[in-house]
C-alpha cells in the first residue's frame, strides 16, 4: 500500500529544499508519495528539475497561503542511484 510522507521545508533557502527532497525520495518505495511544503520561490524551479533527474513525477504544484506545495509520486528506484559518483 502506498504511503504519503509530508516534508515541511518552510524557511529553507536554495539549495536546501531540493537537497532535502532528494534525501526524502531515497527512503520511499515506488508508488509512495511525498508532499513537500516550501517557502523559497526558487523551489518552483529546483524541485521540478530534481524530479526530472530522478525519473519521478510531480503530480501537483500548488500555492497555499505563503507556501508552495508539491505532491511527488515516486515512480522508480532511480532517485536512489541518481547523481551518485
Amino acid at each position: 500500500m502506498a504511503q504519503l510522507t509530508k516534508l515541511d521545508l518552510a524557511g529553507l533557502k536554495c539549495p536546501l529544499p531540493a537537497l532535502r527532497t532528494r534525501k526524502a525520495l531515497k527512503t520511499l518505495m515506488p508508488g509512495d508519495r511525498l508532499e513537500v511544503h516550501c517557502t523559497d520561490p526558487l523551489s518552483v524551479i529546483d524541485i521540478p528539475n530534481l524530479i526530472r533527474e530522478t525519473g519521478d513525477k510531480v503530480e501537483i504544484t500548488a500555492h497555499a497561503e505563503r507556501r508552495i506545495v508539491f505532491l511527488i509520486e515516486k515512480l522508480s528506484d532511480l532517485s536512489s542511484v541518481a547523481m551518485k559518483p
